[in-house]
């Protein structure tokens, strides 16, 4: 076998020959080449055109060019194959499949036309025949969608008797298109979606409008029905009617049966249930159901109002244990808002500080607000209502409270806490205890001394005490200058120094902090009224009759200033609405009397004061006054009456 090896020798290149070709395939200078362009001006621009009848087909009789078959002579000198052939005129196209738009007929003088232009304009679209029954079908269908959201627009402008009769229109339309689906045979494309959105927004028009009856008819009717999927959650809408009618065992009912047809995936409308079924064993005051279904929501997704009602609950069957872990609870729930210090802006970053000033008072930070504000006046309530139940004495039940809050993300409330702790000794009458808590709070932080600080100024102002009144309204300023009622307090007791032009001052500029300080507005109105301003001081209470419009000494005050402006037909205008909003006010009554006893109208002056003297005997004016008018009228002996009657009050 060895003797068919050859073996390379040393001086043999094993790699010789890669790089050799054949100058025949060199087309780098064919350019150049004489013979070689005469040949393509010969044998290829002077070709003669082809005039083969046969297409070169495998169905044709002639033989293909392969290598089984005979060979057919190439069509040029330069081997190129024969792709086409010309029958009836038209181009035998180079592919077996023709492209659209091109042919070899372009050779023969046609236009290229890929898009079809020269066919002239498109025929004009065929009319909707609106006569159809499948075209009347989607017309009623558009309309009823259209009444849909006609009577959901009403439902949201407040127009519910409006919102009830586009729903109602709806659904005989609604009748109206499942008649002609089936008239038409076409039962099977009946719009379900349809048919729920209508009965659905029609039930809840009729629940809008307190037509309670045809809401729960119309819910029965989707409840029923089984080719609605998650028609069961309606129940929870079948529920709240019920809760609105009292018919609390029936809401429970409907409450659990929507609970057990909503998946455990649902977490939050399952909560909200819950929640609902709690309140309702509250109203029927069975607290010990309440309670097992806040503790559940407290351990499952906590909130504020279910902390809440859990408090109440326990507040209610007298726990005092469960009330101290309830309220601990409560304040442990995340308020989940933005640090306040996100609001701040820096100084030295100007793009960062006009964002803050776009966000720091947009709708999300309202919200972050308001939760906020619910927060504090639900712990604030609880320990209120938990302080003196809680321990032995309400001002240990509070301090507890406070000791929780200050351990806990409310801190800030604590302080808070400490004040309405004296607030209610007051209301206790204990000004001693409201007094010493109070001044607990000289050596706070600015905000809380200052709200400290008021309260006290108001305390010793009450006791007739206006020297500590005015020191402790002044540090009450120093504390806080734009604090509202701090200024009030200061205008007090330089009103009460007879000083009513600086008091006037003090007003003022508590309106300019808060214009909403009706307080500092009132006393305004007064300060003018000592300094025989009356048109001024008739404006104020003007402005505080627009904000607060049944305040008798308001509505006292607007008479006063009428009378002593020397317009006595204002004067009784105004002391008619007084006397409609304190019809037993003896003074007011008195004053119409006088005001008509002034114009001569005897009789109506006699009709109050006799009203007044009803209510208030021991006026000693109007009885005089009535016993004059019994002499005047010579009814001596009734006059006499009333004579004695002063004798004796006298």
């Amino acid at each position: 076998m060895m003797e068919h090896v050859h073996l390379a020798g040393e001086e043999e290149d094993l790699y010789s020959g890669y790089n050799d070709y054949n100058p025949t395939f060199d087309t780098e200078d064919l350019e150049n080449d004489a013979a070689f362009q005469q040949a393509v001006r010969t044998s290829h621009g002077r070709r003669p055109p082809m005039t083969a009848k046969i297409p070169g087909t495998a169905l044709a009789a002639r033989p293909l060019g392969t290598a089984f078959g005979g060979r057919i002579p190439l069509g040029s000198s330069m081997g190129r194959p024969v792709t086409g052939a010309i029958q009836d005129g038209v181009a035998r196209p180079m592919t077996a499949v023709r492209a659209a738009g091109y042919s070899s007929t372009a050779v023969r003088g046609s236009v290229f036309d890929p898009l079809g232009q020269s066919r002239g304009p498109a025929p004009p679209l065929e009319t909707k025949n609106e006569d159809t029954p499948e075209e009347k079908i989607k017309q009623l269908e558009k309309k009823v969608n259209e009444l849909v959201e006609e009577s959901c627009i009403a439902n949201s402008r407040g127009d519910l008797q409006l919102a009830l009769e586009k729903a109602k229109e709806a659904g005989r339309k609604e009748r109206v298109l499942v008649r002609q689906r089936e008239q038409t045979a076409s039962a099977d494309h009946i719009n379900l979606d349809l048919t729920y959105s209508v009965l659905f927004n029609l039930a809840s028009q009729y629940s809008a409008n307190d037509l309670y009856a045809e809401a729960l008819n119309t819910y029965q009717v989707i409840v029923r029905n089984k080719m609605f999927s998650n028609a069961g959650r309606l129940k929870v809408n079948m529920a709240n009617i019920y809760f609105k009618q009292r018919n609390y065992p029936k809401a429970i009912k409907f409450y659990r049966m929507a609970l057990d047809q909503i998946s455990s995936t649902h977490k939050e409308m399952r909560i909200k249930i819950m929640q609902n079924i709690g309140i309702v064993f509250v109203k029927m005051g069975q607290y010990s159901d309440a309670i097992t279904s806040f503790e559940h929501i407290m351990s499952e997704s906590p909130n504020l109002k279910t902390g809440f009602n859990l408090i109440l609950c326990y507040f209610a069957i007298g726990d005092r244990e469960k009330m101290k872990k309830s309220f601990q609870k409560l304040i442990a729930v995340p308020l989940e808002i933005d640090d306040e210090e996100k609001y701040i802006p820096p100084n030295d970053d100007q793009h960062t500080n006009l964002v803050i000033e776009a966000i720091k008072n947009d709708n999300l930070r309202q919200m972050e607000q308001e939760r906020k504000a619910l927060a504090e006046r639900f712990i604030m309530t609880a320990a209120k209502l938990i302080a003196p139940a809680i321990e032995t004495s309400f001002a240990a039940g509070y301090d507890w409270c406070v000791d929780m809050v200050k351990t806990s993300q409310y801190v800030e409330l604590a302080n808070d806490l400490e004040i309405n702790k004296a607030i209610t000794y007051l209301r206790q009458k204990d000004f001693n205890q409201a007094v010493e808590t109070l001044k607990m709070f000289e050596k706070k932080d600015s905000r809380v001394k200052s709200a400290a600080a008021t309260n006290l100024s108001f305390l010793y102002f009450l006791e007739n005490e206006h020297k500590q009144a005015e020191i402790y309204s002044d540090l009450a300023m120093y504390s806080d200058r734009y604090n509202p009622a701090a200024l009030t307090n200061k205008g007090n007791t330089v009103f009460a120094n007879g000083d009513y032009e600086k008091a006037a001052e003090f007003y003022k500029e508590a309106l300019r902090n808060d214009s909403s300080c009706t307080e500092a507005l009132y006393n305004l109105g007064l300060s003018y009224k000592k300094l025989n301003r009356l048109e001024e001081g008739l404006d104020c209470f003007l402005k505080l009759h627009a904000i607060l419009r049944n305040s008798a000494q308001i509505l006292y005050q607007i008479a006063s200033l009428y009378e002593m402006l020397e317009d006595p037909n204002q004067a009784i205008e105004w002391l008619m609405q007084l006397i409609s909003v304190a019809p037993t006010d003896a003074h007011a009554l008195a004053r119409l009397g006088d005001l008509y006893d002034s114009e001569g109208d005897k009789s109506q002056a006699f009709q109050y004061y006799y009203e007044s003297y009803r209510y208030f005997p021991s006026n000693i004016e109007v009885i005089e006054w009535l016993g004059a008018y019994y002499i005047d009228t010579q009814f001596c002996e009734k006059a006499i009456q009333y004579f004695e009657r002063a004798a004796l009050i006298q």
